[in-house]
Protein backbone atom coordinates (compact mmCIF):
# COMPACT_ATOMS: atom_id res chain seq x y z
CA UNK A 1 0.00 0.00 0.00
CA UNK A 2 1.67 3.21 -1.17
CA UNK A 3 1.02 6.87 -0.45
CA UNK A 4 -0.76 9.06 -2.98
CA UNK A 5 -0.10 12.68 -3.82
CA UNK A 6 -2.81 15.28 -3.34
CA UNK A 7 -2.33 16.96 -6.71
CA UNK A 8 0.54 19.48 -6.62
CA UNK A 9 0.01 20.15 -2.92
CA UNK A 10 3.18 18.43 -1.79
CA UNK A 11 1.10 16.30 0.60
CA UNK A 12 1.22 12.51 0.28
CA UNK A 13 -1.26 10.36 2.20
CA UNK A 14 -2.28 6.74 2.40
CA UNK A 15 -5.54 5.89 0.55
CA UNK A 16 -7.95 6.49 3.43
CA UNK A 17 -8.92 9.67 5.28
CA UNK A 18 -10.63 9.40 8.67
CA UNK A 19 -13.81 11.43 8.79
CA UNK A 20 -14.53 12.97 12.19
CA UNK A 21 -18.01 14.42 11.77
CA UNK A 22 -19.22 11.74 14.20
CA UNK A 23 -16.92 12.92 17.02
CA UNK A 24 -19.12 14.64 19.57
CA UNK A 25 -22.25 13.25 17.93
CA UNK A 26 -22.42 9.44 17.88
CA UNK A 27 -18.85 9.03 19.19
CA UNK A 28 -17.80 10.33 22.60
CA UNK A 29 -14.33 11.66 23.39
CA UNK A 30 -12.89 8.45 24.85
CA UNK A 31 -14.06 6.37 21.89
CA UNK A 32 -12.75 8.99 19.47
CA UNK A 33 -9.30 8.74 21.09
CA UNK A 34 -9.34 4.95 20.63
CA UNK A 35 -10.39 5.25 16.97
CA UNK A 36 -7.72 7.86 16.26
CA UNK A 37 -5.07 5.69 17.94
CA UNK A 38 -6.09 2.65 15.92
CA UNK A 39 -6.15 4.66 12.67
CA UNK A 40 -2.60 5.88 13.17
CA UNK A 41 -1.42 2.47 14.36
CA UNK A 42 -2.71 1.04 11.06
CA UNK A 43 -0.32 3.33 9.17
CA UNK A 44 -2.68 6.15 8.16
CA UNK A 45 -2.25 9.86 8.86
CA UNK A 46 -4.99 12.04 7.30
CA UNK A 47 -7.87 13.26 9.49
CA UNK A 48 -10.72 15.36 8.09
CA UNK A 49 -12.79 17.71 10.24
CA UNK A 50 -14.50 21.12 10.02
CA UNK A 51 -15.40 24.10 12.15
CA UNK A 52 -19.03 22.97 11.83
CA UNK A 53 -18.69 19.35 13.03
CA UNK A 54 -21.05 18.43 14.67
CA UNK A 55 -22.73 21.79 15.35
CA UNK A 56 -26.11 20.30 14.42
CA UNK A 57 -26.27 18.50 17.77
CA UNK A 58 -28.24 20.63 20.28
CA UNK A 59 -26.05 21.95 23.07
CA UNK A 60 -22.73 21.28 21.34
CA UNK A 61 -20.11 24.06 21.45
CA UNK A 62 -18.79 25.18 18.05
CA UNK A 63 -16.25 22.85 16.45
CA UNK A 64 -16.45 20.05 19.01
CA UNK A 65 -14.88 17.57 16.58
CA UNK A 66 -11.85 19.85 16.22
CA UNK A 67 -11.67 20.20 20.01
CA UNK A 68 -11.62 16.41 20.49
CA UNK A 69 -8.91 15.99 17.86
CA UNK A 70 -6.90 18.79 19.48
CA UNK A 71 -7.07 17.08 22.87
CA UNK A 72 -5.96 13.81 21.29
CA UNK A 73 -3.03 15.52 19.53
CA UNK A 74 -1.99 17.20 22.77
CA UNK A 75 -2.15 13.92 24.67
CA UNK A 76 -0.46 11.74 22.04
CA UNK A 77 2.01 14.12 20.36
CA UNK A 78 3.44 13.39 16.92
CA UNK A 79 1.83 16.35 15.17
CA UNK A 80 4.38 16.17 12.34
CA UNK A 81 3.17 12.66 11.52
CA UNK A 82 -0.47 13.74 11.10
CA UNK A 83 -2.15 15.48 8.17
CA UNK A 84 -4.98 17.68 9.46
CA UNK A 85 -7.75 18.76 7.09
CA UNK A 86 -10.38 21.26 8.24
CA UNK A 87 -12.83 23.67 6.66
CA UNK A 88 -14.20 27.20 6.91
CA UNK A 89 -17.71 28.41 5.99
CA UNK A 90 -19.20 25.16 7.22
CA UNK A 91 -22.54 26.69 8.16
CA UNK A 92 -22.71 28.96 5.11
CA UNK A 93 -23.04 31.85 7.54
CA UNK A 94 -23.29 35.55 6.51
CA UNK A 95 -19.49 36.01 6.63
CA UNK A 96 -19.05 33.21 4.13
CA UNK A 97 -15.62 33.21 2.54
CA UNK A 98 -14.87 36.87 3.15
CA UNK A 99 -11.41 37.80 4.39
CA UNK A 100 -12.45 38.56 7.96
CA UNK A 101 -14.48 35.36 8.28
CA UNK A 102 -11.57 33.25 7.06
CA UNK A 103 -9.09 34.99 9.37
CA UNK A 104 -11.37 34.52 12.38
CA UNK A 105 -12.24 30.97 11.36
CA UNK A 106 -8.65 29.78 11.04
CA UNK A 107 -7.66 31.20 14.43
CA UNK A 108 -10.59 29.45 16.10
CA UNK A 109 -9.76 26.16 14.37
CA UNK A 110 -6.08 26.39 15.29
CA UNK A 111 -6.99 26.99 18.92
CA UNK A 112 -9.40 24.05 19.05
CA UNK A 113 -6.97 21.75 17.24
CA UNK A 114 -4.13 22.85 19.54
CA UNK A 115 -1.74 23.32 16.63
CA UNK A 116 -0.05 26.21 14.88
CA UNK A 117 -0.73 25.06 11.32
CA UNK A 118 -3.34 23.26 9.22
CA UNK A 119 -2.10 20.95 6.48
CA UNK A 120 -5.11 21.36 4.19
CA UNK A 121 -7.71 24.10 4.64
CA UNK A 122 -10.92 23.86 2.64
CA UNK A 123 -13.57 26.32 1.59
CA UNK A 124 -16.41 24.11 2.84
CA UNK A 125 -19.15 25.60 0.67
CA UNK A 126 -19.07 28.10 -2.22
CA UNK A 127 -19.93 31.71 -1.41
CA UNK A 128 -21.54 33.47 -4.36
CA UNK A 129 -21.42 36.81 -2.53
CA UNK A 130 -17.62 36.90 -2.18
CA UNK A 131 -15.26 37.19 -5.17
CA UNK A 132 -12.59 34.52 -5.53
CA UNK A 133 -10.01 37.32 -5.30
CA UNK A 134 -10.88 38.17 -1.70
CA UNK A 135 -10.97 34.53 -0.61
CA UNK A 136 -7.74 33.51 -2.34
CA UNK A 137 -5.85 36.57 -1.13
CA UNK A 138 -6.87 35.72 2.44
CA UNK A 139 -5.58 32.18 1.97
CA UNK A 140 -2.36 33.55 0.48
CA UNK A 141 -1.79 35.55 3.68
CA UNK A 142 -2.39 32.46 5.81
CA UNK A 143 0.00 30.35 3.73
CA UNK A 144 2.60 33.12 3.92
CA UNK A 145 2.20 33.21 7.69
CA UNK A 146 2.68 29.43 7.92
CA UNK A 147 -0.77 28.86 9.41
CA UNK A 148 -2.03 26.90 6.38
CA UNK A 149 0.06 24.66 4.13
CA UNK A 150 -2.34 23.98 1.25
CA UNK A 151 -5.89 25.00 0.28
CA UNK A 152 -8.77 23.06 -1.21
CA UNK A 153 -12.41 23.54 -2.10
CA UNK A 154 -15.34 21.37 -1.10
CA UNK A 155 -18.62 21.15 -3.03
CA UNK A 156 -17.30 23.29 -5.92
CA UNK A 157 -18.37 22.68 -9.51
CA UNK A 158 -15.97 22.42 -12.43
CA UNK A 159 -16.71 26.02 -13.44
CA UNK A 160 -16.06 27.25 -9.90
CA UNK A 161 -12.71 25.48 -9.83
CA UNK A 162 -11.75 26.83 -13.25
CA UNK A 163 -12.77 30.39 -12.36
CA UNK A 164 -10.88 30.24 -9.06
CA UNK A 165 -7.75 28.89 -10.76
CA UNK A 166 -7.88 31.65 -13.37
CA UNK A 167 -8.08 34.29 -10.64
CA UNK A 168 -5.27 32.62 -8.65
CA UNK A 169 -3.03 32.70 -11.70
CA UNK A 170 -3.87 36.34 -12.39
CA UNK A 171 -3.21 37.36 -8.77
CA UNK A 172 -0.09 35.17 -8.47
CA UNK A 173 -1.49 33.47 -5.37
CA UNK A 174 -1.92 29.76 -4.54
CA UNK A 175 -4.76 27.92 -6.23
CA UNK A 176 -7.06 25.27 -4.81
CA UNK A 177 -4.97 22.10 -5.00
CA UNK A 178 -7.56 19.61 -3.75
CA UNK A 179 -11.26 19.06 -4.23
CA UNK A 180 -13.63 17.42 -1.77
CA UNK A 181 -16.92 16.22 -3.17
CA UNK A 182 -19.52 13.51 -2.72
CA UNK A 183 -18.76 10.23 -4.45
CA UNK A 184 -19.81 6.64 -3.95
CA UNK A 185 -21.18 3.73 -5.96
CA UNK A 186 -24.65 5.29 -5.92
CA UNK A 187 -23.84 9.03 -6.13
CA UNK A 188 -21.55 9.27 -9.14
CA UNK A 189 -22.55 12.11 -11.45
CA UNK A 190 -21.09 15.04 -9.50
CA UNK A 191 -17.56 13.72 -9.19
CA UNK A 192 -17.41 11.97 -12.55
CA UNK A 193 -18.44 15.21 -14.23
CA UNK A 194 -15.60 17.01 -12.43
CA UNK A 195 -12.97 14.30 -12.89
CA UNK A 196 -11.71 15.28 -16.40
CA UNK A 197 -10.84 18.74 -15.09
CA UNK A 198 -9.10 17.33 -12.02
CA UNK A 199 -7.01 15.00 -14.17
CA UNK A 200 -6.13 17.71 -16.66
CA UNK A 201 -5.11 20.23 -13.99
CA UNK A 202 -3.56 17.73 -11.55
CA UNK A 203 -5.94 18.59 -8.72
CA UNK A 204 -6.15 16.03 -5.91
CA UNK A 205 -9.43 14.58 -4.70
CA UNK A 206 -10.63 13.32 -1.34
CA UNK A 207 -14.23 12.21 -1.61
CA UNK A 208 -16.89 12.04 1.08
CA UNK A 209 -20.01 9.94 1.66
CA UNK A 210 -18.03 6.96 0.38
CA UNK A 211 -20.55 4.63 2.03
CA UNK A 212 -23.56 6.80 1.17
CA UNK A 213 -23.99 7.73 4.84
CA UNK A 214 -24.07 4.03 5.70
CA UNK A 215 -26.40 2.70 3.01
CA UNK A 216 -23.61 0.79 1.27
CA UNK A 217 -22.86 -1.16 4.43
CA UNK A 218 -25.97 -3.15 3.57
CA UNK A 219 -27.73 -2.66 6.89
CA UNK A 220 -30.56 -0.59 5.41
CA UNK A 221 -32.53 -2.84 3.08
CA UNK A 222 -36.10 -1.90 3.99
CA UNK A 223 -37.81 1.07 5.61
CA UNK A 224 -38.04 -0.68 8.96
CA UNK A 225 -34.19 -0.69 9.10
CA UNK A 226 -33.95 3.11 9.21
CA UNK A 227 -34.17 3.21 12.99
CA UNK A 228 -30.83 1.42 13.40
CA UNK A 229 -28.82 4.64 13.59
CA UNK A 230 -28.98 8.43 13.79
CA UNK A 231 -28.47 8.56 10.01
CA UNK A 232 -31.23 6.13 9.18
CA UNK A 233 -33.69 8.85 8.26
CA UNK A 234 -31.64 9.76 5.21
CA UNK A 235 -31.70 6.26 3.73
CA UNK A 236 -35.03 6.62 1.95
CA UNK A 237 -33.31 8.40 -0.97
CA UNK A 238 -31.28 5.24 -1.68
CA UNK A 239 -33.91 2.59 -1.12
CA UNK A 240 -35.04 2.21 -4.73
CA UNK A 241 -34.31 -0.06 -7.71
CA UNK A 242 -30.87 1.43 -8.29
CA UNK A 243 -29.93 1.22 -4.62
CA UNK A 244 -31.05 -2.38 -4.36
CA UNK A 245 -29.10 -3.26 -7.53
CA UNK A 246 -25.97 -1.72 -6.00
CA UNK A 247 -26.48 -3.72 -2.79
CA UNK A 248 -26.95 -6.91 -4.78
CA UNK A 249 -23.68 -6.31 -6.64
CA UNK A 250 -21.89 -5.51 -3.39
CA UNK A 251 -23.24 -8.70 -1.82
CA UNK A 252 -21.96 -10.78 -4.74
CA UNK A 253 -18.47 -9.27 -4.72
CA UNK A 254 -18.30 -9.38 -0.93
CA UNK A 255 -19.03 -13.12 -1.00
CA UNK A 256 -16.35 -13.66 -3.64
CA UNK A 257 -13.79 -11.64 -1.66
CA UNK A 258 -14.79 -12.93 1.79
CA UNK A 259 -15.34 -9.27 2.69
CA UNK A 260 -18.20 -7.02 3.78
CA UNK A 261 -20.20 -4.78 1.42
CA UNK A 262 -18.63 -1.72 3.08
CA UNK A 263 -15.12 -3.04 2.42
CA UNK A 264 -15.97 -3.65 -1.22
CA UNK A 265 -17.50 -0.16 -1.58
CA UNK A 266 -14.32 1.42 -0.20
CA UNK A 267 -12.09 -0.75 -2.39
CA UNK A 268 -14.07 0.33 -5.47
CA UNK A 269 -13.55 4.00 -4.55
CA UNK A 270 -9.83 3.63 -3.88
CA UNK A 271 -9.38 2.21 -7.40
CA UNK A 272 -11.21 5.04 -9.18
CA UNK A 273 -9.14 7.39 -11.38
CA UNK A 274 -8.21 10.68 -9.67
CA UNK A 275 -9.50 9.62 -6.25
CA UNK A 276 -6.60 10.26 -3.90
CA UNK A 277 -8.50 8.79 -0.96
CA UNK A 278 -12.06 8.36 0.28
CA UNK A 279 -13.14 9.91 3.57
CA UNK A 280 -14.94 7.49 5.87
CA UNK A 281 -15.94 7.68 9.51
CA UNK A 282 -16.13 4.94 12.12
CA UNK A 283 -18.01 4.76 15.40
CA UNK A 284 -16.21 1.65 16.70
CA UNK A 285 -12.78 0.04 16.42
CA UNK A 286 -14.39 -2.83 14.55
CA UNK A 287 -15.78 -0.45 11.94
CA UNK A 288 -12.40 1.20 11.59
CA UNK A 289 -10.70 -2.17 11.01
CA UNK A 290 -13.21 -2.83 8.23
CA UNK A 291 -12.46 0.54 6.58
CA UNK A 292 -8.75 -0.18 6.71
CA UNK A 293 -9.30 -3.58 5.09
CA UNK A 294 -11.40 -1.97 2.37
CA UNK A 295 -8.63 0.52 1.58
CA UNK A 296 -6.20 -2.37 0.99
CA UNK A 297 -8.55 -4.74 -0.84
CA UNK A 298 -7.98 -5.37 -4.57
CA UNK A 299 -10.98 -6.17 -6.76
CA UNK A 300 -10.84 -8.06 -10.04
CA UNK A 301 -11.67 -6.48 -13.40
CA UNK A 302 -14.92 -8.46 -13.57
CA UNK A 303 -15.90 -7.28 -10.08
CA UNK A 304 -15.25 -3.67 -11.01
CA UNK A 305 -17.38 -4.04 -14.13
CA UNK A 306 -20.23 -5.58 -12.13
CA UNK A 307 -20.17 -2.73 -9.62
CA UNK A 308 -19.83 -0.07 -12.31
CA UNK A 309 -22.91 -1.38 -14.14
CA UNK A 310 -24.99 -1.62 -10.96
CA UNK A 311 -24.26 1.98 -10.02
CA UNK A 312 -25.11 3.51 -13.37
Amino acid sequence: MSARDLGRSGISIMPLVLGSNVFGWTVDEATAFSILDAFVDAGFSAIDTAEGYPNWVPGNPPGLSETIIGKWLSARGGRDQIHLFTKVNSARQPGGLKRDAIMAGVEASLQRLQTDYIDLYFSHWPDADTPHDETLEAYDRLIGAGKVRTIGASNYSRDMFADAEERAKSLAVPRYEVCQTRYNLYDRAEFEGLRPYLLERNVGAVVYYGLAAGFLTGKYRKASDFGQSARGGGMAQYLNDKGLAVLAALDQVAAEQDATPAEVAIAWLVAQPRVTAPIASATTIRQLASLVRGATLTLTTDQHQLLDKAGQ
